[in-house]
């Protein structure tokens, strides 16, 4: 009690700068200015009642979400689902790749007093967290409305289980009101455990995201891409840079320029909003730019193309011959390798690969991910430009470690079944942890 009193009590201490926070977001990235008051939550007039509601921060939790909402949808097709993000590119993610069997809005900051309206507006079948979106009040305001709540495709970093172990009593109080801890592999199982999670609710189904199933139309657009910016030449794509891993890159592209001088480098920033700087520092350097979401200057081949669209990064590792996970030159953890492996791509991470450890461990043993610090990743590029069958080689390889590790999502359909009763049209629930 005492615990989630003063996390409360921070919480109000914290509200005037949420609003500010949005504020200064807005001046960098547009869209933060919309719709400020469902993150305070205010639900959209169309948003239905009684849904089952998946929660994932962004695009790429989103992405995993996916095949879940889908395989959920298969089963209840009378169902109504409701998807909330954190960010403008997850709401983005949401639009693209699940409208037409989804709602959406943006999910409430945990204020006791927000979540509460939600709740009671939406009224939940079920709530899904997706991977580590843990939130005391939103988590303890659904149970107490009567429905179940899992978390699903969890994973949790050793940096992020001792973060958690700092606040331990809030931290078991809220894994105790978790109906399924549904994880991607055996690490995390102990972690959550070891954290406060009740053993039998905790179970191991694989990452969703080897289910990941490329759109329709992905053949159709990565053709447009190559014929538009490659135009035959060899590509290299950078996805997802952070602050100061922009200059890593562009310092080994410049290196790459003078072995292959008709080298195209996408470089796809995080944040969409940090694009107008990256182009000044490309410009600084002298290199020929252009940006996703308009055409070349002058006509002129570019050696740069800003990825500046969101969304379009899993489209952009399809002109790739070499893919470079970013987020893994800073202390981030590096970000999903699976979108570059399913287009069979050789891959590369930086030295902090903390949050895709089990993941990338598999492509890493298999040979298709490389790890390079910041002297190695130009040489390593180079070595794989320079060598078709040994990027054939790492095609087929990743293609493989895609497929061997797929079917996750069944296994997380059924334990989310478990927790749905779809009686007489009333949507009941019924509680308890699916066990291993």
């Amino acid at each position: 009690m005492w615990t989630r009193l003063a996390y409360n009590l921070v919480l109000a201490l914290a509200a005037p700068f949420a609003w500010l926070r949005l504020f200064v977001k807005a001046r960098r990235e547009p869209a933060y200015a919309a719709r400020r008051g469902e993150r305070f939550g205010r639900v959209p007039a169309g948003i239905s009642r009684g849904v089952i509601w998946i929660h994932a921060v962004s695009a790429g939790e989103v992405n995993g979400a996916a095949p879940v909402v889908r395989a959920l949808r298969e089963r209840l097709p009378d169902a109504r689902f409701l998807v909330t993000t954190m960010t403008p590119a997850g709401s983005e993610a949401v639009r693209t790749g699940l409208g037409d069997v989804a709602e959406h809005c943006y999910a409430p900051y945990d204020f006791p007093w927000a979540v509460s309206r939600f709740v009671a507006r939406v009224e939940p079948r079920l709530l899904v967290l997706m991977e580590t979106e843990l939130w005391p009040n939103l988590i303890r305001a659904t149970r107490r409305a009567g429905a179940p709540v899992a978390l699903i495709n969890a994973r949790l970093s050793e940096r992020a289980a001792r973060g958690y172990a700092r606040v331990g009593r809030l931290t078991r109080q809220m894994l105790g009101q978790l109906d399924s801890v549904v994880c991607q592999y055996d690490d995390t199982a102990r972690r959550f455990k070891a954290l406060g999670a009740p053993p039998e609710r905790v179970v191991v189904a694989g990452s969703v995201k080897f289910d990941l199933t490329p759109p329709p139309d992905m053949a159709e657009q990565v053709a447009k891409l190559r014929r538009r910016w490659a135009q035959g030449r060899l590509a290299w794509v950078a996805g997802s840079t952070h602050p100061g891993e922009d200059e890593v890159v562009l310092r080994a592209h410049e290196a790459l320029l003078k072995q292959f001088p008709s080298l195209l480098l996408a470089l796809a920033p995080r944040h969409p909003a940090r694009t107008q700087d990256i182009a000044r520092r490309c410009a600084e350097r002298g290199f020929k730019v252009a940006r996703l979401s308009g055409g070349t200057a002058g006509g002129v081949a570019p050696q740069v193309l800003l990825v500046d669209v969101m969304g379009r990064l899993l489209h952009c590792y399809g002109i790739a011959d070499v893919a470079l996970l970013c987020g893994s030159f800073a202390p981030i953890g590096g970000h999903n390798p699976i979108e570059a492996a399913l287009h069979g791509v050789p891959m590369l991470m930086g030295p902090h690969r903390f949050n895709w450890k089990e993941v990338e461990r598999r492509f890493h043993a298999q040979g298709c991910l490389g790890y390079v610090a910041e002297d190695t990743l130009a040489p390593a590029v180079a070595a794989l430009l320079a060598d078709s069958a040994e990027r054939r080689r790492q095609s087929r390889l990743a293609r493989a470690t895609v497929a061997r590790n797929r079917g996750a999502t069944a296994r997380l359909t059924a334990c989310l079944l478990a927790l749905i009763v779809d009686g007489d049209g009333a949507g009941a629930t019924v509680r308890g942890g699916v066990t291993r």
